[in-house]
């Protein structure tokens, strides 16, 4: 007796994995496309600017006084680009493809609405992480060329004058390179992005239910001005309610969803030229991860429940 093969009455199919790095890449790697096409490097020439007003600059102080300038000015302009450019770009990437209807299209695919989610939060740090290396690399030549040509300059001064000795000379030179260029900086690198990182996966949270992107990016301003206020605020409550258990419990709650963006201050310390606090920045490594995954979950229970 003939049997004829199951495949002819039962169409094959192929399983569907419940969680693909691979879509989330793809959808990583179409976000910065996106922020590409929406010309959102072009706040990179208005940073070059400024550090070629800063180089043009020749206040009267010292040699370290005017690299410790430039430093602050530069790295504080970064961490404004980064924190700024995380709050718009995240408020426009969904909204923007509720618009062009291109979400309804990669939801109809078999593509995890947490997969979605994780790809554009993905996509955005990419986009960030590659905006604040090439700041960095037009601040560090800037501070480069300038501490080249003061110790050059020191060096040629102080020895033609027989009042300094080695010791004094050598002790110029240090100062001078401890406002330098120095490795350490990477750090202060490294906070910028975690902070811009904490602001995004916010922004990304309230753009899942926001009505506008408008709302967003506004909402997400108070919650990063509010969450520098965090210690002052706490503390004032406390001593108001006279360390009350319920208002204990309530700040708990609110720092969970209203991060503490003073945490991510080490980074000024590091720019001024103090040593680096290595276990503080693996701790704020793994505080963001988890704020991460906190406000990824949160996006993903409102997200989940929208009609595409």
């Amino acid at each position: 007796m003939n049997q004829t093969p199951p495949s002819v009455f039962e169409p094959a199919t192929k399983t569907v994995s419940p969680f693909s790095l691979r879509r989330v890449m793809v959808i990583a790697s179409s976000s910065v496309t996106q922020l590409v096409r929406m010309k959102t490097f072009y706040f990179l020439l208005a940073f070059a600017a400024i550090i070629v007003v800063l180089m043009s600059l020749n206040p009267p102080t010292t040699p370290a006084g005017v690299l410790s300038t430039i430093k602050r000015i530069s790295f504080g302009t970064m961490d404004v680009f980064a924190w700024l450019f995380a709050i718009v770009s995240t408020a426009l990437l969904i909204p923007k493809d509720i618009e062009d209807r291109t979400l309804y299209t990669i939801l109809s695919k078999p593509v995890r609405r947490i997969e979605y989610l994780i790809g554009k939060l993905l996509g955005v740090l990419w986009v960030i992480a590659i905006s604040l290396l090439v700041m960095y690399a037009v601040c560090a030549l800037a501070l480069w060329s300038r501490e080249t040509l003061y110790i050059a300059e020191e060096l040629e001064a102080m020895n033609a004058d027989a009042r300094y000795s080695a010791e004094n000379v050598g002790a110029q030179i240090a100062l001078i390179e401890q406002q330098g260029l120095r490795p350490e900086l990477g750090i202060a690198v490294l906070g910028s992005f975690l902070k811009a990182a904490v602001v995004a996966s916010v922004t990304i949270f309230l753009s899942t239910f926001a009505s506008s992107s408008l709302f967003s990016i506004i909402i997400s301003v108070l919650v990063f001005i509010i969450g520098h206020a965090h210690t002052m605020a706490t503390s004032f409550w406390l001593y108001q309610t006279d360390n009350s258990l319920f208002v204990q419990l309530l700040l708990k709650v609110v720092k969970i969803f209203i991060p503490n963006f003073q945490l991510y201050s080490f980074s000024h310390g590091i720019i001024q030229g103090e040593a680096v606090a290595y276990s503080l920045v693996w701790q704020m490594t793994g505080l963001t991860g988890v704020y991460l995954v906190v406000f990824l979950f949160l996006s993903l229970l409102v997200f989940i429940d929208k009609e595409f």
